[in-house]
């Protein structure tokens, strides 16, 4: 599957629409990219290392 396709990708809420965020795709694994370049490189994460990562966040753990 090309990278720049749309299926099963989604962003935050609080991006308001713009193209100014990360999307997110996930399956048995968890793949990100820059929604300003659909057709770049993608980064995919195990499902475990990306809720520990979310956990971070919401914790407040990984500041800005």
């Amino acid at each position: 599957m090309s990278n720049s396709e749309t299926r099963d990708w989604f962003k935050s809420s609080y991006s308001n629409g713009t193209q100014n965020c990360v999307e997110v795709r996930i399956d048995e694994a968890v793949d990100t990219r820059d929604s300003k370049v659909t057709a770049g490189p993608v980064l995919t994460f195990g499902t475990e290392q990306w809720a520990t990562f979310v956990a971070g966040v919401a914790d407040g753990q990984l500041g800005r």
